[in-house]
């Protein structure tokens, strides 16, 4: 019996092939009267390249620069990679993207239908690296180099409103407890039930996204879930009826792994360079905002009646909706998320002030884009697209996207003029007037007279704005999220499904 494999490097029977990194011996069990035909055989294989030994000479770095591709696994979800229209985003998108940038290579995204199949990637050599909003855990650490931590959530346990609401841990034994298969709540909760609550009962589902965890709990499949806090807190508003239980522990690092047997030691350097530069630039703290921040300050009840209405109302416009964002060139997620926010998506709405119709138009601006009847439902959604686009075509050149469209909606609402203030007391206090995160925690101040009285335009309802390109911002988010399951990629079919019955259950070997 003759076996050959792979070794790491030993002191005897070492191989070294030219200036390769990747070192391999050859381990042969024999019988004294080894066959003279094996020997060449041996001597044929270490005399082959260093290329076929999937060996490198460069360190991890240097062959994504020379390959021109940074590969990275995640996962698809809200808040780490989704396609909107083909378009991918998302936070750990954006980040990722910008690391390619850097690097001056092409990003490809590989998403994963599990959490195991991320890590299963990074064993096999089949990713750079995972970005995928991970933990940092010591079980993984233990296996899988990794950067400096980007951000940092919280787990927490999920329970649906009527029911006991579990308060400690002590309280969640005998109770099914949902989590992700291979995730930290996993590991976590299993560490628990050895550590003394061993009546936990935990049910790993297979999935990628903590919406299925939401959906299962918010059918009553099962009482409870663990979900990081900030995938719960920007989809929490498609399940109104949940809400979170307690804190389970502290505060976690979000770090990106490494693939491993790779030398990573000039990659890892390069992404925690890059990491401390977005932080202190104030990059990373936009993107946070970017893609967290519209969660913040939306009431449960809000979230809650517009569900209720996205069912009940929007399908007798979304059409119409869809056709008016079409003829503009407008995101329709977005108009519909303004009409909501004017009227709840009703076509007969009247404000005290005279305002009327979906998008709430005052008669001058009526007039002035063309509509003559208000109550008209495609009238008023043509008038106030059409209104939208001037207002940013009006704003500065130099206000980029997206930062572009919120102050075009604090401007629609509060008007051009006192949104030119709130840019210039952004301006005075060292903010950056072409940031909305910046300009949104001035606009306040135009309701006190220190502030109002040293700008242009005087006193207005400034935090009426904020909460009006909040909400519309939170609207919008809602409506995409909703349609992301028919978007996203599907799992790979199991072979099982094709095959005959006897065959079935047969391993199959393949040459």
């Amino acid at each position: 019996m003759y076996l050959f494999a792979p070794r790491q490097l030993t002191e005897n029977g070492a191989i070294y092939h030219g200036n390769c990194a990747c070192l391999a011996s050859i381990t042969a069990v024999y019988d004294t009267d080894m066959p003279l035909y094996l020997w060449r055989l041996i001597i044929l294989v270490l005399a082959l390249p260093a290329g076929l030994w999937s060996c490198s000479s460069k360190d991890s770095l240097q062959r994504i620069i020379s390959e021109g591709e940074l590969v990275v696994a995640t996962r698809s979800s809200p808040t780490t990679f989704y396609l909107n229209n083909d378009t991918p985003e998302g936070f750990e998108y954006d980040l990722a993207s910008l690391f390619a940038e850097d690097l001056g290579v092409q990003l490809n995204m590989q998403p994963a239908f599990s959490l195991d199949e991320i890590f299963t990637r990074l064993r096999r050599g089949e990713a750079d690296f995972a970005a995928a909003g991970l933990t940092l855990t010591g079980e993984r650490q233990a296996l899988y180099e990794h950067a400096s931590a980007y951000h940092t959530l919280r787990p927490q346990v999920i329970y649906r409103t009527g029911q006991r609401k579990p308060r400690s841990v002590s309280e969640l034994e005998g109770r099914r407890v949902l989590v992700l298969a291979g995730s930290s709540h996993a590991e976590a909760l299993t560490a628990l039930q050895a550590g003394g609550f061993s009546g936990l009962e935990i049910e790993e589902i297979d999935e990628v996204d903590s919406m299925a965890l939401l959906d299962l709990v918010d059918s009553d499949y099962a009482p409870l879930a663990i979900i990081d806090s900030n995938e719960f807190s920007v989809q929490q508003s498609l399940y109104p009826r949940l809400e979170v239980a307690f804190d389970l522990g502290s505060d976690q690092s979000m770090v990106w792994y490494l693939a491993q047997n790779e030398d990573n030691q000039a990659l890892l350097d390069r992404i925690d360079q890059f990491i401390t530069a977005l932080k202190a630039d104030g990059t990373l703290e936009r993107l946070r905002e970017l893609h967290f921040g519209h969660a913040e300050g939306v009431s449960r009840v809000g979230s809650h009646t517009f569900a209720l209405n996205m069912r009940r109302k929007l399908p007798a416009y979304s059409e119409l909706i869809k056709q008016v964002a079409e003829e503009y060139q407008l995101d329709w997620h977005l108009l519909a998320a303004i009409a909501y926010q004017e009227s709840h998506w009703d076509p007969q709405a009247t404000s005290p002030t005279g305002v009327r119709g979906m998008m709430m138009l005052t008669v001058p601006t009526a007039q002035e884009m063309g509509v003559t009847d208000r109550l008209d439902p495609l009238q008023s959604l043509r008038g106030g697209a059409r209104y939208l686009k001037n207002i940013k075509r009006r704003l500065p050149n130099d206000i980029y996207e997206p930062d572009r469209t919120w102050f075009a909606l604090a401007a629609y609402n509060i008007g051009m003029g006192h949104l030119e203030d709130a840019r210039v007391l952004t301006d005075r206090q060292g903010g950056d007037p072409h940031l909305w995160n910046d300009v949104l925690e001035r606009l306040p101040q135009l309701q006190k007279s220190r502030y109002y009285e040293t700008v242009r335009y005087g006193y207005a309802r400034g935090l009426e704005a904020v909460t009006y390109v909040q909400n519309i911002r939170h609207y919008y988010n809602i409506l995409h999220w909703q349609e992301l399951p028919e978007q996203q990629q599907t799992p790979p079919a199991t072979l099982n499904a094709y095959l005959p019955e006897m065959l079935q259950r047969t391993d199959l070997l393949a040459l």
